[in-house]
């Protein structure tokens, strides 16, 4: 079984990122259910606006979809600013909008009995926010979310240290990503011994 993680941080690499400290979290658990995980930080890749699967000359969006169709479970990680996912993850989710009309062999949506979750840290408040709209718009998509498919970390109201600058609650968001990534496992077992059948025409 496969993870990806896309983290939607508006930090290139090398620099430190909150939001993927707080994932592999994640991805440690997932690692211990027998789950290959992947990271990949969309910034290092120059993905083009748009909402179809290649936008042209310089789009290097199909190298990252190609990882998300290979994958069993796909996390979204992402920071809060303004009480909002970042423009990183929103784009994200505008490129996998051309998966709407995309099908597999049984003509299903390609993100058919695919899993998904999402990961969100932010000094500040706004997360179940966050989680709302990035699983509303996977589950639009067409990835099922099982319950509880989320972590997140913030220090409270008004602007303060961030998750690596403090301790605070770090204890709590790390069961909850324990959590998470069990129930992403069973529920991604589940869909590959029982798969969500093809639309009855």
């Amino acid at each position: 079984m496969k993870a990806l993680v896309l983290n939607a941080t508006l930090k290139r690499s090398p620099e430190t990122s909150n939001t993927e400290a707080l994932a592999r979290v994640v991805m440690d658990a997932l690692g211990k259910h027998g789950v290959e995980v992947t990271l990949e930080r969309v910034l290092d890749y120059n993905v083009l606006p748009g909402v179809t699967n290649d936008e042209g000359d310089g789009d290097e969006w199909p190298q990252l979809l190609e990882k998300v169709l290979a994958a069993d479970i796909l996390i979204v990680a992402t920071p809060t600013w303004l009480g909002q996912p970042s423009s990183v993850a929103k784009r994200v989710l505008e490129r996998m909008d051309a998966l709407l009309s995309e099908k597999d062999d049984a003509g299903r949506p390609v993100a058919t009995n695919k899993v998904a979750g999402v990961v969100v840290t932010g000094n500040e408040d706004g997360a179940h926010h966050v989680i709302n709209e990035v699983s509303g718009a996977l589950l639009d998509i067409g990835f099922t979310i099982p319950g509880q498919a989320w972590t997140y970390w913030n220090k409270g109201p008004g602007p303060g240290e961030t998750y690596l600058e403090t301790d605070y609650k770090h204890d709590w968001s790390q069961s909850t990503g324990k959590l998470m990534a069990a129930n992403l496992v069973a529920v991604a077992k589940a869909l590959a011994a029982t798969p969500i059948p093809a639309p009855s025409q």
